[in-house]
């Protein structure tokens, strides 16, 4: 195939963030080559796409011969895959997973389960077969955070503090890959992430912390491989916090994506909740 358009591919998770990165690439000249993974991908996001294919998740096999017929070098993977979903092999194999997945997964992830190995693992794996994964956030950098209070809330002094205190050792935990996350209230920490997710993370933190205004702090570390996994928060995000009693939200500067950015400030300046990038 040849085409006057650069073809760039995008394997498909769930979420809105697929269909930014979709309307990020069309945006930039590209065609929009896509692998959705099957029960997973939005209803919406065929229609962004030039050409567009579902496979299962343990279908490596399909997606490579996929993105070889639509001649990509070059991919982004966006969007979540449960990690409970991950870590249950039945579910996986009801995926009728290919023998290139079945040895990628005996070879290299059968006692390593993080997401970093999964992540390098599939690199790999494409790279031998001429498809390079890219940073996925190349084509929304103006949905990343930015330095500096984003919001017209401001935090308070409160929250300040609890941002210089816990900001280091959030900085810790992702270097160890323990989780992007983290729950603060006048110095303590209430909550940290680790498999759960994020989610689940502010609704222990609102269980745990009756009172008001608790800040949660998120990030990836220094070394943190952008082609995958980045952290995100959207509008759904920000109603959880609200319904969880916080005030503060403090992001990795460049590090985490705010899924339809102009959405996600409105939806905070509305509840009242600060956010600032560090």
């Amino acid at each position: 195939m040849s085409y006057n358009k650069p073809n760039l591919g995008l394997i498909a998770g769930q979420g809105e963030l697929p269909l930014l990165v979709a309307a990020g690439i069309k945006a930039s000249g590209g065609r929009v080559c896509c692998v959705g993974l099957r029960d997973q991908f939005d209803s919406k996001l065929p229609g962004l796409c030039d050409e567009f294919h579902q496979a299962g998740i343990v279908q490596l096999g399909k997606w490579i011969k996929l993105l070889q017929r639509w001649d990509i070098n070059q991919a982004i993977m966006v969007g979540r895959v449960a990690k409970t979903q991950m870590h249950d092999p039945l579910k996986l194999f009801r995926q009728l997973p290919d023998w290139r997945a079945v040895k990628l997964w005996y070879r290299h992830l059968r006692h390593d389960h993080r997401t970093a190995a999964l992540l390098t693992a599939l690199a790999d794996e494409l790279a031998i077969n001429g498809i390079n994964l890219i940073d996925s956030t190349t084509y929304i950098p103006q949905h990343m955070a930015s330095p500096g209070v984003m919001t017209a809330n401001k935090p308070n002094e409160q929250q300040k503090g609890d941002i210089d205190f816990a900001w280091p050792l959030l900085e810790r935990i992702v270097e160890l890959d323990i989780g992007q996350s983290m729950a603060v209230r006048d110095r303590d920490v209430i909550a940290v992430e680790a498999v759960e997710g994020t989610s689940a993370l502010i609704k222990r933190a609102g269980e745990l912390c009756k009172a008001k205004g608790w800040t949660l702090l998120k990030t990836a570390s220094a070394t943190h491989d952008m082609r995958a996994d980045v952290p995100t928060i959207g509008v759904e995000t920000i109603e959880q916090l609200a319904n969880a009693g916080a005030g503060c939200i403090a992001l990795g500067a460049g590090r985490v994506i705010l899924i339809d950015k102009p959405k996600v400030l409105e939806a905070a300046n509305k509840a009242k909740i600060a956010v600032v990038g560090v």
